[in-house]
């Protein structure tokens, strides 16, 4: 059957109410359906779980849970218990470690320190560009940064010039199975800049391609060596990669460019990437400078220049809005180091995060293998994701959620619905999930988790199809229509308090991965965003 969840149908149905107590200690393992009331035939007109399933035309697994936060009480679940990818949606997660952990008013640091004395203007002694775990430094702010060590009257330096890439763990890429080209797939340190991406822009000329490769922010738009890109006359691959000589050397196929475009590409080395674009708009405002060396620890020093980020709440509130997998590491990797100290891995810091989430969210298996949810090793329950988002309602949380908007009839976000979703998306290929809130149009606030994934498709996808895969964006649509048949259902069915009792199994799984796996990042990609998922509206 087609949906009718439209608004219309709502202000027309919901005119009767439920009133009755129920407690339940555990969500059950099948769907429940309340018990009949005279009033209440217009319940006929909701389609059953099954019946939204099939409507979906969706393959795969389906796992859902909702809970209603006020009384505790569990209302519908299927397949609850089973792991699957959170993607993006385990942010959310991420964003109530760091708050606890670390605070909202929490700021991060990146100094300036000189390890000498400062005499007619020239440091005696080496200057250090010191990372403090910001995720929102960018060319700008280093831009600030050295003008403000020019006004000081510094114009050089006796030693070198160090960068400190601070005590977080350094990996090349936050998931090494993703393709090379993608720039929400980072290199991760403590130290980040432009969100760890290098803007590639090029043109088509006379004489071949003119070609840039960028440190791009507002006001500073900076050359970096620490990169670069060479046009080859091939049909593919688009994009290759290598680690050479200290440099992350780029090519692309001629093929593929058109007449002129631009793209974020990843930077792999986020410390000599900042030392890079500091040592450049420094020789700009004649502050003349070595090249950056890289040092592992921190020698004494008097801090000259402190930068100070925004602060942690305003951080997480853009990071759920853009889904940006950089910041989710960040700020992941933060809370860890101040749990347990300094880290020897992206996994292990997502390990402390999974015992924090034991510990005080009530979790029971979570199985996160990275802050961001874009590694498809990392597994949770929507049984664990919708009973900690219900134990933590009243918390900082909602409020930074971005809103979900369900669509009308013709595909257009209904602002105006009288149901009420504050959620957290998630997209992967062949990996789809929404986990947050629904107030129904009586106010009554359910928690719940929706995850879908069809791991077989998705383990069809060569490394280099990753970007765009055939049949990836079909599926997604589905699993969006699963997740709004379900939201509508439950505004519906549960918006007053109702009798649950239990029922036969009326969600099987069916027949048979943006922080994530955005489709749309072309190779011509200049999104502002960082990683802006795809379909915010259900």
């Amino acid at each position: 059957m087609s949906q009718i969840y439209t608004r219309r149908f709502f202000l027309g149905a919901a005119v009767s109410a439920f009133a009755a107590v129920s407690a339940m200690a555990e969500p059950p393992t099948a769907s429940l359906r309340p018990v009949g009331r005279d009033a209440d035939l217009y319940k006929q007109a909701i389609p059953n779980v099954s019946e939204i399933l099939a409507d979906s035309g969706i393959k795969g697994h389906v796992a859902f849970a909702v809970v209603d936060v006020d009384s505790g009480i569990w209302l519908e679940a299927a397949n609850a218990n089973m792991g699957i990818p959170p993607a993006s949606s385990a942010k959310a997660i991420t964003a109530l470690y760091a708050l606890d952990v670390l605070g909202p008013n929490h700021v991060f640091e990146t100094r300036l320190i000189a390890t000498g004395d400062v005499v007619d203007g020239v440091v005696q002694g080496d200057l250090i560009l010191a990372g403090g775990g910001d995720p929102t430094l960018d060319s700008d702010d280093l831009g600030v940064m050295a003008e403000k060590l020019k006004t000081a009257g510094i114009t050089g330096v006796k030693g070198g010039f160090k960068v400190y890439e601070g005590d977080f763990p350094r990996t090349p890429a936050i998931d090494p199975e993703q393709p090379d080209q993608v720039g929400y797939n980072p290199g991760l340190s403590g130290i980040a800049l432009n969100y760890n991406r290098v803007h590639f822009e090029w043109q088509r000329g006379s004489n071949g391609y003119d070609v840039t490769m960028e440190g791009r922010s507002a006001r500073y738009q900076p050359a970096v060596r620490i990169a670069t890109m060479e046009v080859v006359d091939r049909r593919g691959p688009v994009y290759t990669y290598e680690d050479k000589a200290g440099r992350d050397v780029w090519t692309v196929a001629k093929g593929a460019l058109g007449k002129s475009g631009a793209r974020w590409l990843p930077v792999r080395r986020p410390g000599p990437y900042a030392g890079d674009v500091f040592v450049t708009i420094a020789k700009s405002l004649d502050i003349d400078l070595p090249e950056a060396e890289m040092i592992d620890s921190l020698p004494g020093g008097k801090a000259l220049i402190v930068h100070t980020s925004a602060d942690l709440r305003s951080i997480l509130k853009d990071m759920l809005k853009y889904s940006t997998n950089l910041t989710a590491e960040m700020v992941g990797m933060a809370a860890s180091v101040a749990r347990a100290g300094p880290l020897d891995s992206l996994r292990a810091s997502a390990a402390e995060m999974n015992r924090w989430s034991v510990e005080k969210l009530g979790m029971e298996n979570p199985q996160m293998v990275d802050h961001s949810g874009l590694s498809d090793d990392s597994k949770m329950t929507a049984r664990d994701m919708a009973g900690a988002l219900g134990r933590i309602h009243g918390t900082g949380l909602r409020p930074i959620l971005k809103p979900v908007y369900l669509r009308d009839d013709r595909g257009r976000p209904e602002r105006d619905n009288p149901i009420k979703i504050d959620a957290k998306t998630g997209t992967l290929n062949f990996v789809s999930a929404l986990a947050g809130f629904v107030t129904t149009p009586e106010g009554r606030v359910l928690a719940f988790a929706v995850l879908s994934a069809n791991p077989e498709e998705r383990a069809k996808i060569s490394r280099e199809e990753r970007e765009r895969p055939p049949g990836a964006r079909t599926w997604n649509g589905r699993a969006k229509r699963v997740q709004r048949g379900l939201l509508e259902r439950w505004a519906l069915l549960y918006n007053v308090t109702v009798v649950p009792e239990p029922a036969p199994v009326v969600a099987p799984e069916p027949e048979t991965e943006t922080t994530s796996d955005p489709a749309s990042e072309a190779v011509a990609d200049n999104a502002p965003a960082p990683d802006a998922e795809l379909e915010p509206e259900l």
